[in-house]
């Protein structure tokens, strides 16, 4: 499972010109599954998401003070196969690596709900729909996530 997070002041998705979902400050995540991903996945990008310190304190001395928990921010979650995408060959990109529909839909569902247990504001776009995103990213602030980083130690060993 990937997931593309933006710091955001505010975010919002509409479907055919309709507003789907909004939130204020928080992240807006773009989220890539693939072929086995797994309940440690979800749990692996839940737990990051919900406790990297990505938010300045009010004092603003590094940046990175908070988490969207400790500043009670929202969270617009948006599926997207095509973090998936490979462009190594030819000029077309091919989405093999992404999950097939009904396996990521149910993947998608279960990463909604373990976000929203966390009792922080969960918005979401329309799973399989083509969608309209705005962000006023603050920072800017971009981080990818992959919950196959999560077997790769910290540190190399020398």
């Amino acid at each position: 499972m990937r997931s593309v997070i933006q710091r955001v002041d505010q975010a919002s998705v509409s479907v055919d010109g309709t507003t789907v979902g909004h939130i204020d400050q928080g992240l807006c995540l773009f989220i890539g599954i693939t072929h086995g991903d797994t309940e440690e996945d979800i749990k692996y990008i839940v737990d990051k998401t919900l406790n990297m310190r990505v938010f300045p304190e009010k004092s603003e001395v590094s940046g990175f003070d908070q988490s969207v928990q400790e500043v009670t921010g929202g969270l617009l979650l948006i599926s997207q196969f095509t973090l998936y995408a490979s462009t190594r060959k030819g000029r077309r990109p091919s989405f093999i690596d992404a999950a097939h529909r009904d396996m990521a839909q149910s993947i998608f569902d279960k990463t909604v709900q373990a976000f929203q247990s966390s009792g922080l504001q969960i918005q979401t776009g329309i799973f399989g729909a083509s969608m309209n995103v705005k962000i006023d990213n603050s920072g800017p602030f971009t981080i990818l996530l992959d919950s196959r980083d999560k077997d790769i130690p910290r540190r190399r060993q020398t």
